[in-house]
């Protein structure tokens, strides 16, 4: 038995079987990363020590378990290994967000998520490597080092969230933590052939999560498959106080959505997200993936989401102008880089600045900078935020006449380390059918529908309204439970 392969849910049947013990999983992905992370390059930082300490400690809560008959009112990340993108503050261990800016900052404290999965009983593997301040769409953007496609080391994992999609598909962790402020979640699942969900604005707490553009950012799993998606989303949501922005609604058991049947499901095919620039491969697996859901009982109904052609503009004016903002508090003074180089208190913020953070990230903070600055902050950061709500009024009038929202995750399969990085457009534009989601805060889940002639996966982009993830779920669960292998 390769324990690698199994899925999180698999691991503990696993446990609850004798088939293997906790020690045997976490020396199980460990050896794989000794093994194959020096290609793919997912890790910045392993946990190793603590988590086999933690595999002992678990091993004998277990064994209780099992004898005494209460296994199954364990948490069901109960010893389940975990990857975490470098962006969440994790207790006594470096985030360094993949920039320079943070390299040797140990996080004093543990983000709410952290916390979260730590209670359920999950054994952080280690922190995983991402694009910048969660800035780019390859994971070519990291301070350290790019991280490769486990499908094909030539080719981008996608990003932000690279690190965490290639530990998933490469089996070097079954299940992961990203963030997604444009799509840095379901990008890179669709790249690599795995399930991302990005859940509602609010949903999970965002405390901890080192902030890019706070009225977009949200934090989601990433898994081999549905059901241990709805197992970390049933982990990491809840009310939190300490984020002004958590939603405080009952909390629900996502599980019980797995459903295999999407009779009278309505889906929305949008024809703005079918046009020019998708890849043709792209094209017939989400043909086959609608006529799939069609003879699986669900009402197909093709839908227009006229607002949309502005979204990936308008993402990238509020996103840059709010990263603008966050950011400024790295300069050199409270905590972080510090550049060597300065006879003045100006040269301090210059030149750390300047040193510590990477061209990407240092582009977008220009160009915030620029859309809020006198003058332009009606033309561009203004003006965006009206595009918002018309965007967001355009997926509710939507959701109006369907349940669930059918569309690429990405218009290309993933493309070559190097074949974008000298046109940022060109890169942004991968995040064509990803970015209005975050504008209008929904929901959206990834999932694997196929391979293009190539090999490389191919991923489908399910949405749904606001707080009706369970919809997406059973849709998604559907189809995984029918797709042609």
């Amino acid at each position: 038995m390769n324990i690698t392969k199994l899925t999180a849910h698999e691991i503990r049947d696993g446990y609850k079987n004798k088939a293997f013990t906790v020690k045997d999983v976490v020396e199980a992905f460990y050896k794989n990363i000794d093994e194959k992370d020096g290609d793919i390059k997912a890790y910045i930082t392993l946990c190793k020590d603590n988590a086999l300490k933690e595999a002992d400690e678990k091993q004998s809560i277990i064994d209780g378990a099992i004898s005494n008959g209460t296994f199954d009112e364990l948490p069901l990340l109960y010893a389940i290994p975990i990857a975490i993108k470098d962006n969440m503050n994790t207790l006594g261990v470096k985030t360094t967000c993949a920039s320079k800016m943070l390299e040797n900052f140990v996080s004093p404290y543990d983000a709410t998520v952290i916390k979260k999965i730590k209670e359920e009983g999950a054994i952080i593997l280690g922190k995983v490597n991402m694009d910048e301040f969660a800035m780019g769409g390859s994971c070519e953007n990291s301070a350290f080092f790019a991280t490769k496609n486990p499908y094909d080391l030539t080719r981008v994992p996608g990003g932000s969230s690279g690190g965490s999609s290639a530990a998933v598909a490469g089996d070097l962790a079954p299940i992961a933590l990203g963030s997604d402020t444009g799509g840095s979640i379901r990008e890179p699942a669709s790249l690599c052939g795995i399930v991302g969900l990005k859940p509602t604005y609010g949903l999970v707490s965002r405390y901890g999560l080192v902030a890019f553009a706070s009225s977009l950012d949200q934090i989601g799993p990433m898994s081999k498959d549905v059901k241990d998606a709805a197992i970390l989303l049933n982990a990491i949501v809840g009310h939190d106080e300490m984020d002004s922005t958590s939603a405080n609604i009952e909390k629900k058991d996502y599980t019980k959505a797995l459903i295999n049947d999407v009779k009278g499901i309505r889906i929305g095919i949008p024809k703005e997200f079918y046009g020019e620039g998708l890849q043709e491969e792209v094209r017939v697996a989400l043909e086959k993936a609608k006529d799939k859901y069609k003879e699986l009982g669900a009402e197909i109904v093709e839908v227009s989401l006229p607002f949309t052609k502005y979204a990936l503009p308008t993402y990238y004016v509020l996103a840059c102008a709010e990263a603008s903002s966050n950011l400024g508090r790295f300069d050199g003074i409270r905590y972080g880089y510090r550049t060597q180089n300065y006879e003045s208190l100006k040269d301090i913020y210059k030149n750390s600045r300047s040193e510590g953070f990477g061209k990407e990230v240092k582009r977008r903070i220009l160009l915030g900078t620029y859309v809020l600055s006198a003058g332009y902050y009606d033309a561009y950061y203004k003006k965006a935020q009206k595009v918002r709500t018309a965007i967001k009024e355009g997926f509710d009038k939507v959701f109006t006449e369907c349940d669930v929202i059918l569309t690429p995750t990405c218009p290309t399969t993933a493309w070559k380390i190097g074949a974008k990085t000298e046109n940022p457009l060109e890169m942004y534009l991968m995040d064509l059918y990803t970015v209005p989601v975050n504008i209008a805060g929904i929901p959206g889940i990834s999932i694997p529908c196929g391979k293009d002639n190539d090999g490389m996966p191919i991923g489908m982009q399910l949405l749904a309204k606001h707080f009706n993830e369970e919809v997406l779920l059973r849709t998604a669960y559907t189809y995984e439970m029918n797709k042609e292998v």
